[in-house]
């Protein structure tokens, strides 16, 4: 497997359960947690920031309820 330049967010605190990024390339995101560093998940960067507005609009909100 190919080694990656990951790096953790800035609003990842100093202990676990931390996010990290990595772009290999302009058409591929990487994003990892630090508790299961194996499981990637590989999106564009057009999707992500779909995913982002999206959340952040609260279109997402109602996926947490039971």
């Amino acid at each position: 497997m190919r080694t990656h330049r990951w790096r953790k967010s800035s609003y990842s605190s100093q202990g676990a359960n931390c996010l990290y990024v990595s772009a290999p390339d302009s058409a591929t995101i990487r994003l990892r947690e630090s508790d299961e560093p194996d499981t990637i998940l590989t999106t564009t960067p057009r999707a992500l920031s779909a995913l982002i507005r999206s959340a952040k609009a609260g279109q997402l909100d109602h996926l947490g309820k039971a």
